[in-house]
């Protein structure tokens, strides 16, 4: 099969490679999934993950990759919850090789149905951006209706999804970004927008969850923002700084079919709008990861047809 492998960390996207490498094979609880689509992260290159197994080994070659949205084509011994020609989308582990490939064992845990209506690249921009917007806003933040989000990134994959969930549940948000981000921002629901190269970030006033993905400074000021018993939650690492009366959460996101399901349906009856911004084939998709273009949206590889 064709597949997008990594081999040096100093070499960043630059050191992407298309190859053939062995087609994947079910291990118990696996399924494999023929990849139709796949969402990258640039920051994956970032993650020791890429890199070393969980003790630590180095495991490169490695694929890079880990949302898609394709069709179940092998089951593994004692597999159960998903059937041969299903079409499904989810989220691989962090660990095993990824989604920038034509073909992928994973667990089949790790994924839920894809309805019929939703296309692949859709699907593929979800699990990632989606996930770690519920997971963060929801069973990290608490969020209630009526409290008050400082979302930062708003016009990125991770930030609109935040943006509009929080909206859905009742909140009024406050986007973050560039200039040009305004728009764009405002377009995916924020109720105010701040540009953080030109307004007073501390303009604010106080609010009740911080989501950070930008971290250092910027996660400082948004701490000192949040009132007594909100929440700061980052996707950045480890929290460096802390709200005086509040809570600070740092999380990795994870899997949960029930969730991928809640977001999918939520893409089907208008609630939800993902964020796609560059869109490619395997073939051009490491001269689309290296690219000096300013990209807002979720990059998606078309893998097959």
């Amino acid at each position: 099969m064709k597949a997008i492998v990594v081999t040096d960390q100093a070499a960043g996207t630059a050191g992407m490679k298309l190859v053939e490498r062995p087609e994947s094979r079910a291990a118990i609880n696996d399924v494999v999934v023929q990849v139709h689509a796949s969402g990258f992260v640039s920051t994956e290159l970032e993650w020791p993950s890429t890199w070393t197994d969980r003790r630590g080994s180095d495991r490169t070659p490695s694929i890079p990759g880990h949302e898609l949205a394709g069709v179940v084509t092998a089951l593994g011994y004692g597999t159960t919850g998903l059937s041969l020609g299903q079409r499904v989308f989810g989220l691989a582990d962090w660990y095993r090789d990824g989604t920038l490939a034509e073909y992928i064992a994973m667990e089949a845990r790790n994924l839920a149905p894809l309805p019929g209506d939703v296309d692949f690249t859709v699907g593929a921009s979800l699990p990632i951006s989606g996930l770690t917007a519920w997971q963060g806003l929801f069973q990290h933040g608490r969020l209630q209706a009526g409290q008050s989000v400082l979302a930062h990134g708003a016009a990125g994959a991770v930030g609109s999804m935040v943006t509009q969930l929080a909206r859905e549940a009742g909140a009024y948000v406050v986007g973050t970004g560039r200039a040009a981000d305004r728009q764009k921002a405002l377009d995916f629901g924020a109720n105010e927008f701040i540009d953080l190269e030109n307004d007073a970030l501390e303009d604010v006033g106080a609010v009740d969850l911080v989501f950070d993905v930008i971290g250092g400074d910027i996660q400082k000021r948004s701490a000192a923002l949040i009132r007594a018993g909100g929440t700061l939650v980052t996707v950045v690492g480890p929290v460096e700084s802390r709200p005086g009366d509040g809570l600070a959460v740092d999380f990795v996101v994870e899997s949960d079919r029930t969730q991928l399901s809640e977001i999918v349906q939520r893409v089907r009856d208008g609630r939800l709008r993902t964020n796609i911004g560059d869109v490619s084939t395997l073939d051009g998709a490491v001269a689309t990861f290296n690219t000096t273009e300013r990209r807002t949206g979720k990059t998606v590889i078309r893998v097959h047809p």
